[in-house]
């Protein structure tokens, strides 16, 4: 779409279903790639949350970038195994209809997790006809999916849809994994004017390669799609029921959603091999077992200030998380040997938002908008020093000026602040365990970004959008993935800038073109002889796509992936290699109702990495622990092909 003149940066925009249907896909997850500059791999089992690359970020399973599916947030604080555990397994990428992207702190609507930006993943509400999809690939892959939508006498609308998925990937150990997906969902009216109800349900269950030792390759210990621990992976399970509401009186649009969900995942994973223990092997489990709910509610009318006629939107967002079992276990073939910790924390937010947008001049337009959140978490943990209370709030202001629309193009400068929480079992340990009355956190409960952007936009020909972006990003505390605890933790402060351009464009009404590059530079700021390059930090990532949309009975998509190399350690002596992924995905229509689709995933059969980091591990038979590259490869070439009947 051309959003000169609607949006307030250069780095947001929309993915709409038609851009995600010709997109070849691996994992769920990976309808994220759509939004420009991001970068989604694994590096370990496929029920595991996925790894995600964005603006000089390796953010782990999800830190720094928010995701909300029909208003309900995923990212899970205080997690097992990474603070803001980003798990979008039991996505379905069929019935989406819209991810609505932005990037930097400048949304007052954005709360936790949004420093490098966020996405909002919206289901349809009807489907253009019901559909039954079997499919067959490598590996074991088998797949079922159904969906069916029908109207009532009343003028609702009941949406279902249910998948079944099977996949051994090409692992030595093979994943076996199953995944059991459902989504029902009741509506009236339209998104703007209207409301749904939605029930979800996820099941997974899996054994995982988790990343190698390159030690271990070379001396032929393993292949590198063998394991070092084949009793490693996990299950995991989500239920949720959320509803969403929304009325347009005149210029006034209201908006209110609510959401409760059930959480539960048991993950075993040896990252190490035999350092800590060199009997049983380092073998640990990570569970988590919540409940969490929460509701927004949004209001934006006209309102004249300061002499302009302008919107102001304010609102008011909670959430809280019942954490029966965060817990860390020693354990060997998934067997429990000791426990190392185990919490139950109690957490709940707050947050309260406001924003003025007003046209000042037929070429200058401003938002301003200023966010308070609070925050409260009280852990209850089998260490009595780790136990405890903490109470924080933060206040972020934001600023963005848009300049034009000139001659069908726009320039923006964008100023904010945000913020990331950090896990709540850091914020309670007490410095002095023998004083009960020392309430010091080992670490901030709530920590400060801010953010700059300077941006340009145009449609410099019909069907063609273009946008660069020129930002920076400052952190107070970085959240870093540690090896050998599988787990993240509150590190140094950091520094980020970086630019991006980005180029949408459909030369024809069959054919659609795009392409984004980019560049990032990531760096802790504070003076340690240990050196300034973040571990894992992207430096520079790359997409270019084609699609064709029905070409007579012919669709399709090819698309490029570069993800460039990283330091993957502080004095930038380790560095990572680049990886290049091309996939391919052909629909050929048969009948008016029945289609088939070929996709072939990594099509030249690359040689490449998902992930790589650096750290110490002891292999069994090694007399101490050798610090190296460890890596979890990327599939080798797989083809998929699935048949599509509608009703």
């Amino acid at each position: 779409q051309n959003l000169v003149g609607v949006a307030d940066t250069a780095s947001e925009g929309t993915v709409t279903a038609k851009q995600l249907a010709n997109r070849p896909l691996l994992r769920p997850a990976e309808v994220m790639e759509a939004v420009p500059g991001m970068i989604v791999t694994q590096h370990s089992g496929d029920g595991k949350a996925n790894q995600y690359f964005l603006r000089g970020f390796n953010l782990d399973h999800g830190t720094d970038f928010s995701v909300a599916i029909d208003g309900m947030p995923i990212n899970l604080p205080t997690h097992g195994h990474g603070h803001g555990y980003l798990d979008l397994n039991f996505l379905i990428p069929e019935p989406v209809e819209r991810i609505q992207y932005k990037k930097g702190p400048y949304a007052a609507e954005d709360g936790d997790f949004s420093s490098a930006g966020s996405a909002r993943i919206d289901y349809r509400r009807a489907l253009p006809e019901d559909y039954v999809s079997v499919g067959i690939g490598s590996n074991g892959y088998r797949r079922l999916l159904t969906a069916a939508d029908k109207e009532t006498t009343g003028g609702g609308r009941w949406l279902g849809a249910v998948e079944v998925f099977h996949n051994d990937g090409p692992w030595d150990v093979p994943e076996h994994y199953k995944r059991l997906n459902g989504v029902l969902r009741y509506s009236e009216g339209t998104r703007n004017n209207g409301h749904s109800v939605a029930f979800m349900a996820y099941d997974g269950d899996w054994t995982s390669t988790d990343q190698l030792a390159q030690r271990a390759v070379d001396r032929g210990l393993v292949n590198r799609y063998g394991s070092l621990d084949p009793t490693s992976g996990g299950k995991t399970r989500r239920l949720s029921l959320s509803g969403q509401w929304a009325r347009q009186d005149g210029a006034v649009q209201t908006r209110a959603n609510a959401y409760l969900v059930d959480y539960k995942l048991n993950l075993f994973s040896n990252f190490t091999y035999a350092m800590d223990d060199p009997v049983n092997g380092d073998q640990f489990e990570q569970a988590d077992r919540r409940r969490y709910g929460g509701f927004g509610w949004s209001r934006s009318q006209p309102v004249q200030w300061l002499g302009k006629e302008g919107e102001f939107t304010w609102g008011v967002q909670g959430r809280q998380d019942d954490i029966d079992n965060v817990g860390l276990y020693r354990t060997a073939a998934r067997q429990r040997l000791s426990t190392v910790r185990s919490d139950s924390v109690n957490q709940g937010s707050l947050g309260l938002y406001g924003q003025w947008g007003a046209q000042w001049t037929d070429w200058l337009r401003s938002v301003a908008g200023l966010r308070h959140d609070r925050y409260r978490f009280k852990v209850d943990s089998s260490l009595a020093a780790n136990s405890g209370k903490d109470n924080e709030g933060i206040t972020s202001p934001k600023l963005s000026l848009i300049f034009g629309p000139f001659a069908n193009q726009e320039f923006y400068y964008n100023w904010g602040q945000g913020f990331h929480s950090n896990d709540a079992r850091g914020t309670t340990i007490r410095v002095d365990p023998s004083n009960p009355g020392d309430s010091m956190s080992r670490v901030p409960a709530l920590v400060k970004s801010r953010g700059q952007e300077v941006g340009w936009r145009s449609a410099p020909a019909p069907g063609w959008n273009t946008s660069v972006a020129l930002w920076r990003l400052d952190l107070d505390s970085e959240l870093l993935f540690v090896g050998d605890a599988g787990t993240t933790e509150a590190g140094r402060p950091s520094h980020r800038q970086g630019v991006e351009w980005s180029n949408y464009w459909t030369p024809r009404d069959w054919l659609t073109l795009d392409a984004d590059i980019a560049l990032s530079k990531a760096r802790f700021r504070d003076d340690d002889a240990a050196g300034k390059y973040i571990p894992g930090a992207v430096e520079r990532t790359a997409s270019v796509g084609v699609a064709v949309h029905d070409l007579g009975p012919w669709r399709g998509g090819l698309r490029l992936r570069y993800l460039g190399p990283r330091a993957l350690t502080e004095d930038n002596s380790v560095r990572s290699g680049s990886s290049t992924m091309v996939n391919l995905n052909v629909g050929y229509k048969l009948a008016a109702k029945s289609q088939l689709t070929l996709e072939v995933l990594n099509l030249f059969n690359r040689k490449a990495s998902d992930i790589d980091y650096y750290y110490e591990s002891q292999l069994r038979g090694e007399a101490a622990a050798v610090a190296d590259v460890h890596s979890h490869p990327a599939e080798p070439r797989i083809w998929r092909l699935t048949y599509t009947q509608g009703f």
